[in-house]
């Protein structure tokens, strides 16, 4: 099967979309397809065997990280002679609408997928107000498609409660070779408390931007005496953040990667994620996966990976932000508390990340590209 893929984000970008991505696309190609990814140029002309085809673009002003890149007559021109089966559209945003544009004139079925949840993400940049103009614009553009993948099920109810036709599940995947509890360092350890390693270490890994809420950990790691947390990872809000954690036992990693990356996630006590605007939330899947417990907002797609009081524990979300506060306080005091709670969410917790790879999960992804243009009954995810 030939695929193109357009995405708004791609390597060298670091994040949760491009994770999953990057496995989809050597998982395609190892099982024999053909892949070109359509995204923002950032000097990568080929990866794992698939085309890389980068456009350019300019910084987005509210997140520089991510580039504007307006698609052009090329990427038509490239498009057609590629020939694809199928054109996959990601968080059509930008270069996004132009894939749906050129499938709708070159007649090609096309699949969309849903992974950022934008409209919950404008009241974090002041622009609440403009949410139901969003949802208004995400559905015309997601109902030209004759699927729409979601990451979660809260986010196939949601999308469907918006008037978001034809939805379904993405099955969720974890590298869980990379990610695992042996990879748990002293050395990791030293680094991320600063040369505290004996204090409880907290550990938040993820973009450093408004709508993580990572500045909600702050009065978490105040109710823990001699608690280091260590933030992996950038942003646009990281400024902020190190100004609203100044005075605090917090360590400013920046980015990690490999197994770095992952012996992090298995050297820190607990791993907090206080976001609750998630589709998923790829990054507690790789916390579990490295035997790491995690502590997370009872919200969004975040159910569908976290078991509250199995592998982890959950935090209700009641609107109340010093009430959801004060629930994440309670939940990591009680983790951090009972040692032997501890290691069996780290047993449960890998056992639930080890059900879960990105070979069956990109399976099944082509189950549902084979099911689109066959136009048989979609299949249903594990």
């Amino acid at each position: 099967m030939r695929i193109a893929l357009f995405t708004e984000t791609f390597l060298p970008k670091i994040d949760g979309i491009v994770t999953r991505l990057k496995y989809t696309v050597e998982h395609l190609q190892r099982q024999g397809n053909q892949v070109i990814v359509y995204c923002p140029e950032g000097g990568l002309k080929e990866y794992r065997g698939a085309q890389i085809y980068g456009v350019k673009g300019s910084p987005m002003p509210l997140y520089p990280e991510l580039k504007m890149a307006f698609p052009r007559p090329s990427v038509g021109k490239s498009l057609e002679l590629f020939k694809p089966d199928l054109v996959h559209v990601v968080n059509p945003a930008i270069l996004g609408l132009g894939g749906i544009y050129y499938a709708k004139k070159l007649d090609i079925p096309l699949v969309a997928s849903y992974h950022t949840h934008l409209p919950k993400y404008l009241e974090h940049y002041g622009l609440g107000v403009l949410e139901p103009v969003l949802w208004e614009l995400l559905k015309a553009a997601h109902n030209q498609a004759l699927l729409n993948l979601c990451t979660s099920t809260a986010m196939v109810k949601e999308l469907d409660e918006h008037g978001i036709e034809r939805t379904d599940l993405w099955q969720r995947g974890v590298d869980t070779e990379l990610f695992r509890p042996e990879l748990a360092s002293a050395e990791m350890r030293d680094l991320l408390s600063q040369g505290n390693p004996e204090a409880p270490l907290l550990l938040y890994i993820g973009r450093l931007s408004a709508e993580k809420e990572i500045d909600r950990i702050k009065p978490v790691l105040a109710s823990i005496p001699g608690a280091r947390l260590a933030l992996v990872g950038n942003g646009p809000h990281r400024e902020e953040l190190e100004e609203h954690f100044v005075g605090t036992n917090t360590n400013f990693v920046g980015y990690l990667e490999g197994d770095e990356l992952a012996s992090a996630y298995a050297s820190a006590d607990a791993f907090i994620f206080p976001s609750r605007t998630e589709t998923l939330g790829l990054v507690l899947l790789e916390a579990m996966a490295a035997g790491c417990p995690v502590i997370a907002a009872n919200a969004g797609g975040i159910p569908d990976i976290v078991t509250d009081s199995e592998n982890g524990f959950l935090f209700d979300v009641t609107g109340d932000d010093a009430a959801d506060d004060n629930a994440m306080i309670a939940a990591t005091q009680q983790l951090l508390a009972n040692p032997d709670q501890r290691q069996q969410f780290q047993t449960a917790a890998r056992t639930e990340a080890e059900r879960w790879n990105w070979a069956s999960a990109t399976k099944h992804l082509v189950s549902y590209y084979e099911a689109v243009l066959n136009m048989d009954e979609l299949p249903k995810a594990a």
